[in-house]
């Protein structure tokens, strides 16, 4: 993890003062600490039959499409309102200085699908927790929850209840 964690830049102030970001783009330009990234947040799942990958807007497509190819599954994108093109399911939620809304393809996924959300960073949950209430609003059998970061101070996975929650680096 010492090689992941070297790629996870620390911006201050962003995206407003107080906040401490945790930029993951000095990760995504290194191909060996990627590869490690994406080998540790599918390694759990391999053997769970996970037919879909949700990832959640924005980089949470770029780890998931990624954990998907890894675990020969399809990949679903969560996105923000207005971005899909067919009939969308939806759900508002709270995030940690804001609110937001997400939306899946009414379609993406159903009742004999097993899937696993990806994101890279967990802080208060809010995004995780709304991605595993549009899974389960489908119907589908939820493996668990990937993420890159988890903020551990901010206790993201209580939102998450029962899901099991799986974390490459934590702060």
């Amino acid at each position: 993890m010492d090689q992941i964690a070297r790629h996870i830049r620390d911006v201050p102030d962003f995206p407003k003062p107080g906040i401490l970001f945790k930029d993951i783009t000095p990760l995504l330009r290194d191909v060996g600490a990627l590869r490690l990234a994406v080998q540790g947040l599918a390694q759990p799942f391999r053997e769970a039959g996970v037919t879909a990958v949700l990832g959640m807007e924005a980089r949470g497509f770029v780890f998931g499409a990624l954990v998907a190819a890894e675990l020969a599954a399809g990949f679903v994108p969560l996105r923000k309102p207005g971005k899909l093109p067919a009939a969308t399911t939806s759900v508002s939620y709270d995030l940690e200085y804001g609110s937001a809304e997400l939306h899946m393809h009414a379609d993406a996924i159903g009742a004999g699908d097993t899937v696993l959300l990806v994101d890279d960073l967990i802080a208060t949950g809010g995004t995780a927790a709304a991605s595993l209430e549009l899974a389960r609003r489908s119907g589908a059998k939820v493996a668990g929850a990937a993420f890159v970061v988890e903020l551990d101070f901010l206790h993201g996975r209580a939102a998450l209840g029962d899901c099991m929650v799986h974390s490459l680096l934590h702060y």
